[in-house]
């Protein structure tokens, strides 16, 4: 038999009209599983499934249609079809969605200027992908056999539903901590946008980690910190031990140009009240929600909110990391803190800009009692503007600004415009800081006055606020 293989690239699409078909619109069917494909000369687009869900490829000469031919079932243990597509020199972009409209289709939207992402060249993600390179995943094994097939290639991977890395079509329920580690770290690699469809694209047990990539986008998810079947023990951390979790909702590390945005990172719901005691203390499970550490720069995390969590962001991970210094350049803007314990950043060295975010809780909450919000941690430096806090019980700066590590191991901190129950927060007067930032904004940018923040923020902060076609 013949058969000429032309393009490797592996599609998995999903049909948005109201009935199922078994071939995307446009093509013809050419063969049954099983029988022989003729697709010419030429070459063709070829689509092999059944039912809403195909494989797309490119080929010439006959093809056997079959999983071996196209290296993906997208339907086990049905029966499929394969069907021809146009002639290439008038093949148009394989999906049978509609074209988006560019004015408001954000897939390919680059991080704005106002913010770390936009310098550095800048952080445009998976922009520059062709049509084979355009994903549509429901399910963790098509997640990461997506990613798999593009590597460090431009990618736009379109996320829609729950996607569960331990998932029957992952492998299950995680067996062991090694297990554990392997199948819920999800690894884009750089050039990658990775993006919810509508408002309820969700991940759960998974950590998706950015570690020595560059230009990568992450928007519109419900992020459900994963909790850790496997908390160890430390009876060192602090006067009588914790338990310690590793996985983080997203953990940026040595990487560059990354732009989060629109996002909402949630415990629930597995909140801390309903974990088991041991040791006399909780059985902690979660990590960070979002952490920035090992010398990442151009850094953006926008319009997200992060609700419900203990320890939310740290920037930066050890006093003893001072490679880190001239780094750790992030901003947070327009986000929205519910209920949010501490670390909302703790920031160690970086260069970190914060304004019109929007903090809301109460020192009081039964599960998530609010500590502080900024922690301004060794060698920090922190500009603040237009930052909103509602926490109540909170009554003056120290309450939502602090050092939380050692006294003589400090940072600076500026702030201009920021409220505290409404009211001025004073941090020159009330907290007990340097100023010396030693650094201006590379960026031009006009905040928002802070008494309109909590609005701003409250109306557009999450998920289901951008149009994903």
């Amino acid at each position: 038999m013949k058969k000429s293989f032309i393009c490797g690239a592996l599609m998995l699409i999903y049909s948005a009209s109201s009935y199922a078909v078994d071939w995307p619109s446009g093509y013809s069917k050419c063969a049954d599983e099983g029988g022989t494909c003729k697709v010419g000369t030429s070459s063709r687009s070829v689509s092999f499934g059944i039912k809403d869900k195909w494989v797309i490829k490119t080929f010439s000469g006959d093809i056997l249609c079959s999983t071996a031919t196209f290296g993906s079932d997208p339907n086990p243990g049905l029966a499929k079809k394969c069907a021809i597509g146009p002639l290439a020199s008038t093949d148009p972009t394989p999906t049978p969605t509609p074209t988006p409209t560019p004015t408001t289709d954000a897939t390919k939207e680059a991080a704005p200027a106002t913010g770390w992402a936009g310098q550095g060249g800048g952080t445009t993600g998976g922009a520059a992908a062709t049509a084979s390179a355009i994903y549509l995943v429901n399910s963790g094994s098509q997640l990461v056999a997506a990613l798999k097939a593009q590597g460090d290639n431009p990618k736009i991977i379109k996320m829609q539903g729950t996607i569960d890395m331990a998932a029957a079509d992952n492998g299950g329920p995680f067996t062991s901590a090694t297990d554990e580690g392997l199948r819920l770290q999800i690894k884009p690699g750089s050039n990658t946008t990775l993006v919810g469809v509508g408002n309820d694209a969700r991940l759960v047990n998974g950590n998706i980690v950015l570690n020595g990539v560059q230009n990568v986008i992450v928007r519109n998810l419900t992020i459900q910190n994963p909790c850790s079947l496997y908390p160890v023990w430390d009876p060192n951390d602090g006067s009588s031990g914790n338990w310690n979790s590793e996985y983080d909702g997203i953990t940026i590390s040595n990487s560059r140009n990354i732009w989060v945005d629109h996002n909402v990172f949630t415990d629930a719901p597995v909140t801390d009240d309903k974990l088991a005691i041991e040791n006399g203390k909780v059985k902690q499970c979660h990590d960070g929600a979002l952490d920035v550490k090992n010398g990442s720069d151009y850094v953006t995390v926008s319009n997200n909110r992060f609700e419900l969590h203990q320890k939310n962001n740290l920037i930066g991970s050890s006093d003893s990391k001072t490679t880190d210094d001239g780094h750790l350049t992030v901003t947070f803007h327009n986000n929205h803190f519910l209920n949010v314990a501490e670390r909302g950043p703790r920031v160690r060295f970086g260069k970190v800009h914060l304004y019109n975010n929007y903090f809301e809780g109460s020192r009081s909450h039964a599960v998530y009692p609010h500590h502080y919000s900024i922690g301004v941690a060794y060698k920090a430096k922190i500009i603040s503007q237009n930052n909103a806090f509602d926490i109540a019980g909170a009554t003056s700066c120290p309450n939502v600004v602090t050092n939380p590590g050692s006294s003589s191991l400090t940072g600076a901190i500026t702030d201009a415009g920021s409220l505290l129950n409404g009211a001025a927060l004073n941090l020159s007067t009330s907290c007990s800081f340097s100023n010396q930032v030693g650094w201006n904004l590379p960026y031009s940018v006009t905040p928002l006055d802070a008494s309109a923040v909590k609005a701003s923020v409250l109306s557009n902060a999450g998920t289901g606020k951008i149009t994903v076609n």
